[in-house]
């Protein structure tokens, strides 16, 4: 923070640091800036100036059968895929965090390795396991390969939040007669809730927008809204695409906001908590 005494120099580097960050950011986010105002043309191309305003794009956005079809495959896989992470991550953090064992950093590296190995490669490696089952272009696939690439959000964030967590509690639940499983759901879990609650919200935002693993795995009637849009692009480069840019990106804000909303209250919680 700049101080009432700081130097001419301080003070020239203070602001000069501000505007170089405020100018990343508008070069991070002009793209989504541009790509609004276009899903409300009343014209027919992707081009500037607009020729004036319409919500025809997003009345074929709802009125076509494909767009809601692969709106609706969405919905179904992303929802399923971030039940499966959250299960599974829950589980593994929990695990993780109670035990001290050999090749337990080995383990965690496996875990999070979806995140950062090229998803092509997690793509190709997926078609070939599910080929020779006869998996491929059906639900099943999709659901188990997004809830991988969503795992290792759901553990990173619960292994965080269990940093902090007093197992005394739960020593005390099982003096007093608690099974594990009831002490886990009735002290463990609402304390750990926010980052259960994050984890789930960054698995979830991870297979609704997640590609190039469908274009392996799905077929025309598992198609889902990203990929429908990067068929569009390929084929018929119409504003309808950006209507549902627009509509994804209002989603990704919606679930920003709720995960703000989720640290500020946990931060409150914590102050309750830790006050005289």
């Amino acid at each position: 923070m700049l101080t009432p005494y700081a130097s001419p120099i301080e003070r020239i580097w203070h602001y000069s640091l501000r505007i170089f960050c405020a100018l990343v950011l508008l070069f991070l986010i002009l793209p989504v800036l541009v790509i609004v105002p276009l899903s409300f043309n009343s014209g027919s191309f992707l081009v500037y100036p607009l020729q004036g305003f319409s919500l025809r794009w997003y009345t074929e956005f709802f009125g076509s059968a494909d767009w809601m079809r692969a709106l609706k495959n969405s919905l179904i896989i992303a929802p399923g895929a971030t039940l499966l992470a959250l299960i599974f991550g829950t589980l593994a953090a929990v695990g993780l965090t109670r035990s001290e064992f050999r090749g337990k950093a080995l383990l965690m590296s496996l875990l999070i390795s979806p995140m950062v190995v090229p998803v092509i490669i997690v793509a190709v490696a997926c078609y070939l396991f599910f080929a020779p089952l006869g998996l491929v272009n059906s639900y099943l696939s999709l659901i188990v390969v997004h809830a991988v690439l969503g795992v290792p959000f759901v553990v990173i964030t619960v292994t965080a939040t269990l940093q902090g967590f007093d197992s005394n509690l739960v020593r005390a639940a099982a003096s007093l007669g608690a099974p594990p499983l009831t002490a886990f759901f009735r002290i463990t879990l609402p304390i750990i809730a926010p980052g259960v609650i994050s984890g789930a919200l960054f698995a979830f935002a991870t297979s609704f927008d997640e590609v190039v693993v469908t274009l392996f795995l799905a077929g025309p009637q598992q198609a889902t809204l990203p990929r429908q849009m990067f068929t569009g692009i390929r084929e018929n480069l119409s504003p309808t695409i950006a209507a549902a840019a627009t509509l994804l990106i209002a989603f990704s804000v919606l679930l920003l906001l709720t995960l703000e909303w989720l640290r500020g209250r946990n931060e409150r919680l914590r102050t309750a908590t830790s006050g005289p």
